[in-house]
């Protein structure tokens, strides 16, 4: 059972759009709101998304950039307070919090995106050069 849940753990590590697709299909079972699951699948492989990221650089460049990712996190979350009292004039907690994190969503999961193939290219290349 434990060989189970850590197999399943490191897939989806490995590849979150795994989780993506898991969670929005238990969140649809559960809901049965297209929408509402979309948005639970999106906030909870996000996470998923970061750590894949964070081992696509290991794998590639082989050695951590856990800083760099921890930087643009604080960035990002900086960009998005500042945005959001600029626009409403007081700071809405939550609101933020949903922005910053469906934010990160769009920019790990392109990048997890641009590391797999960029992975792959560089692969090929080494093999056959």
């Amino acid at each position: 059972m434990t060989g189970f849940i850590v197999g399943t753990l490191a897939t989806i590590v490995t590849v979150p759009i795994l989780a993506l697709i898991m969670f929005y299909i238990i969140a649809r079972f559960v809901t049965k709101n297209n929408k509402r699951s979309f948005h639970v699948a999106i906030d909870t492989s996000t996470f998923f998304f970061i750590l894949a990221v964070h081992f696509l650089i290991l794998i590639i460049w082989e050695q951590s950039l856990f800083w760099v990712i921890l930087t643009v996190l604080l960035a990002i979350a900086t960009i998005m307070v500042l945005l959001h009292y600029k626009i409403k004039e007081e700071i809405h907690f939550l609101k933020v919090l949903k922005g910053f994190w469906r934010c990160n969503f769009l920019l790990f999961s392109f990048a997890y995106f641009c590391l797999a193939v960029f992975g792959v290219i560089k692969r090929v290349y080494e093999t056959f050069a």
